[in-house]
């Protein structure tokens, strides 16, 4: 087999080994997008509540 060949397919099984331990990495992860937005989401509504005006306080 002439040198080139191998080289090549060398190439491509070491591509097919990054390829499935990319595929694997990412299906393990868990879904921290979601979580992100809603948290974010969360500290935008704490904050709305937070700097809301209140009710007037009462004169007597």
């Amino acid at each position: 087999m002439h040198i080139e060949t191998q080289l090549a397919q060398h190439r491509v099984t070491g591509l097919r080994s990054r390829a499935d331990a990319h595929r694997l990495a990412t299906e393990a992860k868990p879904p921290v997008e979601l979580r992100t937005r809603v948290g974010w989401t969360l500290v935008e509504l704490g904050l709305r509540l937070a700097s809301a005006p209140g009710p007037a306080p009462a004169v007597a």
